[in-house]
């Protein structure tokens, strides 16, 4: 008897579904994670992710400064002098910017070696990351004119003015090591409020990361003077930016998988307490306050339906994972190409400001905004550049 279409089609789901179930050749994205899980995604309405954009694509007008002299520059700091910007770099060192050149200033790794010699991308680096340390978060303290790094795998650093090998503060917390460690900002006592990603993925598992969206991230207080530290908040997907307020009465922290930023209280009636402060049109990186207060985030994509599907559905999402396709082509099915977009906030959590370059003709994947006398630095993880534009 002839088989229907159906037929041929049950069968054909059958086996998909038995190929998925057993991945027989390994070939899929998460074939070198055999204890991988996907969570669901603590996602906002659909109806609540901003969908403003940027029709002029005014990003496409920053000047790119520094190509191919810095490999994939994280994070944006100027001294409290003004001096810099100081950036932290794919090779594991951070490079400060004395007006002419750039010059070696600090570094978190005491175990560096040829295998952290130039490479041709920032990418390249990602097999001997963990020797050669990788920061990311940079921060001053203003009092002390010391540098804080947030280096992904060793931890929390700081670095005096003379910069040189920097000195481990932070490796674990409750016992639980940091393994990666993103960024940090400083209040006026000194204290150091930081972000550790996840507990169970480092940074050259970012993709993998994303793809499960598990929630052993952390927010944690450093206190200098007593040396100990703090869990403030546990249970976060992709905890990534973290900046004071301009009063220091509370901080903001993008949360990545989910898309939004969190207020956490750190003064007042709600100390200790945290609520949802905006949510965001896509997957942010860092988050910086400006002179006024407001806060400008990198969004490193857009939000979209396939990639909100997925976030809602994690039997869906592991089972498409186990398809034969690459960690990479995985990766893009969500990202959807390379392209730029920063979003500024009102103290209140107000939607004020979008930028972006949509099609990503000038600049790319951006991971943190500083914005100095009336200009944005951009900072970004794997382009090899620093675009700067000008607001006025």
């Amino acid at each position: 008897m002839a088989m229907t279409p159906m037929g041929i089609l049950g069968i054909l789901f059958l086996l998909l579904a038995i190929y998925c179930g057993t991945d027989p050749f390994k070939q899929s994205a998460i074939s070198e994670f055999p204890d991988f899980e996907a969570y669901k995604v603590d996602m906002p309405s659909w109806g609540l992710v901003p969908t403003v954009r940027d029709k002029d694509n005014l990003l496409q007008k920053s000047e790119i400064k520094f190509l191919n002299q810095v490999q994939g520059p994280e994070s944006m700091a100027f001294d409290p002098l003004g001096r810099g910007p100081y950036t932290g770099v794919a090779d594991g060192r951070i490079l400060f910017w004395d007006g002419e050149k750039w010059k070696d200033f600090a570094h978190t790794s005491s175990n560096r070696s040829e295998l952290c010699n130039p490479k041709p991308s920032p990418l390249s680096y990602l097999p001997n990351e963990h020797i050669c340390g990788r920061p990311l978060g940079l921060r001053f303290d203003k009092n002390t004119d010391d540098l804080y790094i947030a280096d992904a795998y060793l931890g929390l650093f700081k670095v005096g003015p003379e910069g040189g090998l920097a000195t481990s503060l932070v490796t674990e917390a409750e016992g639980v090591p940091l393994r990666f460690t993103n960024d940090l900002d400083i209040d006026d006592e000194g204290n150091i409020y930081f972000t550790d990603s996840s507990s169970k993925y480092q940074r050259r598992n970012f993709m993998q990361l994303i793809f499960s969206s598990e929630n052993s991230g952390r927010l944690l207080k450093y206190n200098p003077r007593t040396k100990e530290t703090t869990v403030l908040m546990r249970n976060l997907q992709f905890p990534n930016g973290v900046s004071l307020s301009k009063d220091g009465s509370f901080l903001v922290f993008c949360e990545g998988c989910s898309g939004r930023l969190l207020k956490y209280w750190l003064k007042g009636e709600k100390a200790g307490t945290s609520e949802v402060f905006a949510i965001l049109p896509g997957f942010p990186d860092n988050v910086r306050t400006n002179k006024d207060g407001e806060f400008w985030v990198a969004i490193y994509y857009r939000r979209f339906m396939y990639s909100h599907i997925l976030g809602l559905y994690p039997k869906l999402r592991k089972f498409i994972l186990k398809l034969p396709f690459s960690t990479k082509i995985q990766y893009l099915l969500q990202v959807r190409g390379k392209h730029a977009l920063v979003v500024k906030y009102s103290p209140e959590g107000k939607l004020l400001q979008v930028l972006e370059d949509s099609e990503g003709k000038v600049v790319r994947a951006v991971s943190e905004v500083e914005e100095r006398d009336g200009k944005l630095w951009l900072g970004s993880v794997l382009m090899p550049f620093v675009a700067v534009y000008n607001l006025t």
